[in-house]
């Protein structure tokens, strides 16, 4: 049974465009037929190759944007149903935040911002917004998917209020608002917090995986040495080799546990009865108890330092901005070398001739980067495992 401040579908503001006939497409509700509208796009598809942490990675056992999201979707649901929330809402949110994310990753993303420095820069979260209202056009009648209002609401959000949001979040709020200063549903909550959950773990267990980090050094990180020293005590008889696994599991259900208990309390102690009272609250409802946040901070603060600034992930990283910024400059001076589809559809002025060339290299995956660049501006080395 849902909570009285889950979302309800029966009760959401809507779509921007109005539909008809939906019963001839299955007995789904509003929330799960945006889930499957999502699971559906190419944008979705797409991030099967765009970087997680690793670009391009040649290893199949390496997490990638799509397999990501489903690992982020998956502790989610679990988060939503302890609570008594919308599973189907928290779902789509979680499978579609990463689907404005470019090739590369945040190398990908610091090359557009800096491509688009005059036109009001780049930033992923506003061009899922972007990709899922006005560029994936596969209805008739209008372009996007015609989301709902929450799940929009959701991914505009999903952080918390936005005060001064970028060029593309603006454009699509001013096309259907979304009282972007007032606290997202708890919903968005769970799924913000479900993805730092997801990459705080697994992100490790890649690191590991690629020789990038020792497990020496993971041990240092006071909340992992403690969640180890559990998983020794369960397992003493198994080499450590094997044990990497359910440590990352056992740290998750920790994680989770946590969250589950401390938003518990705090949706209680704020006294709120309706979706209504969550937006009106004031403050994130959904969150760890004092203690795990800080255990939560200490371990991104080593992944940055040891994972995603080590030398090879700079040197990657490098190449990758490199590769972007290359696209960028060769369709800005010529854009007809882009696919006659995009080419043709190129606004004569600035902002948005600049904003729709970003448009383009942003829906790119890895793999089709690299392969454009070498088309459109010349040949690349790239590093081993790149």
């Amino acid at each position: 049974m849902s909570a009285s401040w889950a979302a309800d579908p029966a009760r959401s503001r809507g779509r921007r465009h109005a539909e008809a006939n939906q019963t001839a497409r299955g007995p789904r509700d509003d929330f799960q037929r945006d889930r499957d509208r999502i699971i559906h796009s190419i944008s979705f598809r797409r991030l099967r190759h765009k970087t997680q942490v690793f670009m391009a990675p040649d290893g199949d056992h390496f997490r990638v944007r799509l397999t990501h999201s489903i690992e982020v979707a998956q502790i989610g649901r679990t988060i939503a149903r302890a609570l008594g929330l919308n599973e189907d809402l928290t779902e789509a949110l979680c499978l579609a935040h990463d689907i404005g994310h470019p090739p590369f990753g945040h190398a990908g993303e610091d090359a557009l911002t800096e491509a688009l420095a005059g036109q009001g820069g780049f930033d992923h979260n506003g061009h899922t917004l972007r990709a899922l209202t006005a560029i994936e056009t596969p209805y008739p009648r209008w372009p996007g998917l015609n989301l709902c209002w929450e799940t929009l609401e959701g991914l505009a959000k999903h952080n918390g209020p936005v005060g001064d949001p970028g060029w593309a979040l603006a454009e699509a709020d001013r096309g259907f608002p979304l009282e972007l200063t007032r606290w997202p549903s708890l919903e968005a909550q769970v799924a913000a917090i479900a993805d730092d959950i997801a990459y705080d773990n697994h992100d490790i267990d890649d690191g590991l995986r690629a020789g990038l980090l020792s497990l020496d050094q993971v041990l240092g990180v006071p909340f992992v040495a403690r969640t180890w020293d559990s998983v020794t005590a369960r397992f003493g008889d198994v080499a450590p080799g094997r044990l990497v696994g359910e440590l990352i599991c056992t740290q998750i259900g920790a994680m989770v546990g946590d969250l589950i208990e401390t938003s518990r309390a705090a949706i209680a102690a704020a006294g709120v009865e309706s979706v209504d009272d969550v937006r009106g609250a004031g403050r994130a409802l959904i969150g760890f108890s004092p203690e795990l946040r800080e255990d939560e901070r200490v371990l991104k603060r080593f992944m940055y330092a040891a994972l995603y600034h080590h030398p090879r992930q700079l040197a990657a990283a490098k190449i990758a901005r490199g590769i972007v910024a290359g696209l960028f400059a060769a369709y800005d001076a010529d854009p007809a070398l882009m696919p006659h589809e995009w080419a043709a559809r190129i606004p004569d002025g600035e902002p948005w001739r600049r904003r729709h060339i970003a448009d383009f290299i942003a829906g790119m995956t890895d793999r089709y980067a690299v392969s454009r660049y070498r088309e459109v501006v010349g040949p690349i080395d790239l590093p081993e495992g790149f």
